[in-house]
């Protein structure tokens, strides 16, 4: 069986940033899936459920709201190895054409105050896995050692 192409990214040499995971055709339409790295893979500490959880409900909220990409999101999820987010939108997009908009759904998260949206039993599937002081945390640190100073480094896979 062929590997699929996100196993033979090299992770050892993986950085936090935006990268272009893959593009999918559907008909006339592409959809550019992004990963949204937000820690070095076996090099720090994961993210951990609840502040990812939470991280989800948030990014997905601001970025479904957004006024001028709304239209265009798909998907917003966390990656099974805890290190970043998925994020699929419509177009063909790279890298740099989300950069502030990553920016901007950061600053909500880390600016957010009150209930988080959807946390409620009848609203999510796990609603008591969420922590929105270390989702914070988590999105202050990203947009300040990261999105705040993007290279090229953080926008093209490590070949």
């Amino acid at each position: 069986m062929e590997k699929i192409p996100s196993f033979t990214i090299d992770h050892l040499r993986l950085l936090r940033g935006i990268y272009v995971s893959r593009k999918d055709y559907l008909g006339d339409q592409v959809v550019t899936t992004f990963d949204i790295r937000m820690k070095e893979p076996n090099r720090e500490p994961v993210l951990g459920q609840g502040e990812l959880h939470t991280i989800e409900h948030l990014a997905a909220t601001y970025l479904r709201n957004h006024k001028e990409w709304g239209d265009k999101i798909v998907f917003w999820g966390p990656m099974g190895c805890c290190t970043g987010n998925y994020f699929l939108m419509k177009g063909d997009l790279e890298s740099r054409d989300i950069v502030e908009l990553m920016r901007e759904t950061f600053r909500f998260i880390r600016d957010f105050e009150g209930e988080v949206p959807g946390v409620a039993a009848k609203d999510c599937g796990n609603y008591l896995l969420h922590n929105l002081p270390m989702a914070k945390y988590e999105a202050a640190k990203y947009l300040s050692e990261v999105l705040d100073v993007i290279e090229e480094k953080n926008l093209i896979y490590p070949i």
